[in-house]
């Protein structure tokens, strides 16, 4: 069984920073090697599932999404199997919750295709609220 845990979140003011956590254990263990991806989903209230950042393992810096790029950096820590969203100078639209995900034997182009579908694990979510 492979498990996604996240940690982080919370309500902020506009201008204000949050990271988030995200821990892959049991099979996701192989997340750890190249050619699997983990990626950031947000959805608000309304909206489909946005992919915000991801990262195709041993292919260089994660994508990032424009309407976030600037802002937020994806970061993986390949030794304690775990991805983080640092997110600075949020906005009122950032707020939506969060959710980290994984695709085994990814491709690159599937890791940054903005597909909810393509990925079969996800963590619990988080809710970030950004206040104005």
């Amino acid at each position: 069984q492979g498990l996604l845990v996240q940690s982080g979140g919370g309500s902020v003011q506009a201008g204000g920073s949050l990271t988030l956590s995200c821990a892959a254990s049991g099979y996701l263990e192989k997340m750890k090697y190249k050619n699997n991806c983990l990626a950031w989903f947000r959805q608000a209230p309304g909206k489909g599932r946005e992919e915000v950042a991801g990262v195709y393992v041993g292919a260089g810096n994660p994508y990032i999404a424009d309407s976030v790029k600037g802002r937020f950096t994806m970061s993986h820590d390949v030794a304690e199997n775990t991805v983080y969203l640092q997110m600075n100078n949020l906005k009122p639209e950032d707020t939506a919750m969060y959710y980290c995900a994984a695709d085994p034997r990814s491709t690159r182009y599937d890791c940054y295709s903005g597909s909810p579908s393509l990925f079969g694990y996800w963590g619990q979510g988080t809710q970030v609220t950004v206040s104005s």
